[in-house]
């Protein structure tokens, strides 16, 4: 099965996104998928399996529970695919950038140039007198 068939489904991408932040139990994967998709738990160890299957995550043993995780590799071979596809938004999001440094600049300088006069100026993220609060 290709990359982009597995990370087709919205249920597998879940459990992959639930695994980003590290091992969990596949009674727990189960619990939170069957609430949020309202699937069987028959249901959610077919998902598990295809991940596992297909490279995306690996599973231990821990006594009776079973311990899923994910295994970067399949993923990096769809950030490869990604690279050249990334022109398409990098320049997009360097501008969003720019564009959020202007509004922060242009925010300081009239809570600094507002502030009546005042000899001194707040330090960036000093409470106090003077800061128009």
């Amino acid at each position: 099965m290709h990359a982009f068939d597995v990370l087709g489904d919205p249920v597998r991408r879940r459990i992959l996104e639930l695994l980003a932040d590290g091992e969990r139990a596949a009674g727990e994967i189960g619990a939170v998928v069957q609430a949020e998709f309202g699937i069987s738990q028959p249901g959610v160890s077919q998902h598990l399996r295809v991940l596992r299957d297909n490279g995306f995550t690996t599973v231990r043993a821990e006594g009776t529970r079973r311990l899923y995780s994910v295994d970067p590799g399949p993923l990096q071979e769809v950030d490869v695919w990604l690279e050249n596809f990334r022109r398409f938004w990098a320049q997009r999001l360097d501008a969003l950038g720019t564009e959020l440094a202007r509004g922060r600049r242009e925010r300081r300088a009239k809570e600094n140039g507002g502030a009546g006069g005042s000899a001194r100026r707040p330090v960036e993220g000093e409470d106090g007198p003077g800061t128009g609060d």
